[in-house]
């Protein structure tokens, strides 16, 4: 017994070793490839790009060759990470998403503010809270990296030889959690004689959820703090058990008219949790459809049972709760409203005018 409790802890020491030296050898090769994207070799081979050239001659995926060249290109500015992994403290996958974390915040990267998280953190957990970093130094930004996500988000569907529904498709973090927070209580194992794996489950809660009539409440919860609603610097963002973490812009969408229960947070103390029910309900939601009748976003017809209620001036800057501040909107028009950055006024004779984002052009190239 003891000369296989001895073999274990040779072994565990081993993998240790060799996973450090493993680190090493991957800074080594990302200090190449950084080096490497600079030259001209990879577009004389034919590669579109220098992370093509790498993902195919060395054999890894489109992610690992990214992360070799943001090392590489960050390592400087990383210094002390750097020689905390070289002692061992973290890994190289805590690098890389230093890396990352580097180049998306641009100025605001703070190494020994991530430092001191990734030394106490496994990768996973380093990177969701370098997430919440990235949403507290810049939440503009990590709201326009949501939108994109949303942008993208996709969903085939075809009918095989024999009738069968093919899906496929990408939902972006906060379509996916809210789609999960409706599978997950109707794909739990019914009990010891529920032989059904997993992905038979999810299937059966697809068909039961769509099939139940939209009769089924959904639970779901979100907790976010004061300064994340009211979108001030410095604010993590929220979070939910399927999601990464969640922009302010979305928490706003939310809070102003929801069927998701929320618990807010000051200084880690629980100061509110509100019920999962329409913020808009009762007599001043049937005014409001009576009024509405459907989105009032100008030329959409979506019908009220799927709109939310709109605070054209949202209660958390000071609007009230009267009818003449609420609007109904679809799902599609309510994100652009709030993660999208669109503008609904009301001009003077009462009518709703969409107003565009405001575009940021890049300063004309100079005289050489």
């Amino acid at each position: 017994m003891l000369q296989v409790a001895s073999r274990g802890a040779e072994l565990a020491g081993e993998m240790i070793q060799l996973q450090r030296e493993i680190d090493l050898l991957q800074l080594k090769q990302s200090t190449l490839a950084a080096e490497f994207a600079q030259t001209e070799q990879w577009w004389e081979e034919g590669s579109n790009t220098a992370i093509d050239w790498i993902r195919f001659n060395c054999h890894v995926t489109e992610k690992v060759a990214g992360d070799r060249i943001a090392v590489g290109e960050r390592r400087e500015q990383m210094s002390e990470s750097v020689r905390a992994m070289e002692s061992g403290a973290i890994g190289f996958s805590h690098l890389a998403t230093m890396a990352r974390t580097a180049i998306a915040t641009g100025p605001h990267f703070d190494e020994s503010k991530l430092l001191g998280m990734a030394r106490k953190l496994s990768p996973g957990k380093f990177y969701y809270q370098s997430l919440h970093y990235r949403h507290s130094v810049d939440a503009k930004a990590y709201s326009r990296e949501q939108v994109d996500l949303v942008e993208n988000r996709h969903l085939y569907l075809s009918t095989a030889e024999d009738g069968c529904l093919l899906i496929n498709g990408v939902l972006d973090p906060v379509g996916g959690a809210a789609v999960r927070s409706a599978l997950e209580p109707l794909a739990r194992s019914r009990g010891w004689d529920d032989d059904r794996q997993l992905p038979k489950r999810y299937a059966d809660a697809l068909v039961e959820l769509t099939t139940n009539g939209g009769n089924l409440k959904v639970q779901m919860q979100v907790m976010s703090s004061i300064e994340t609603l009211l979108g001030l610097a410095g604010a993590p963002g929220a979070e939910n058990e399927f999601s990464l973490p969640i922009s302010s812009k979305t928490v706003e969408r939310w809070a102003c008219d929801c069927s998701i229960t929320r618990i807010l947070m000051q200084d880690s103390v629980v100061i509110d949790v509100g019920r999962a029910e329409r913020t808009i309900k009762g007599p001043r939601r049937r005014a409001l459809i009576a009024r509405d009748q459907h989105c009032q976003w100008p030329g959409c017809e979506r019908p009220a049972s799927r709109c939310d209620g709109h605070h054209l001036v949202h209660w958390i800057h000071g609007g009230g709760g009267e009818i003449e501040n609420q609007v109904l909107l679809c799902h599609r028009h309510h994100w652009l409203v709030h993660e999208g950055e669109w503008q609904l006024v009301k001009t003077n004779d009462g009518q709703l005018m969409p107003i565009a984002p405001t575009m940021t052009f890049g300063h004309p190239r100079a005289p050489d």
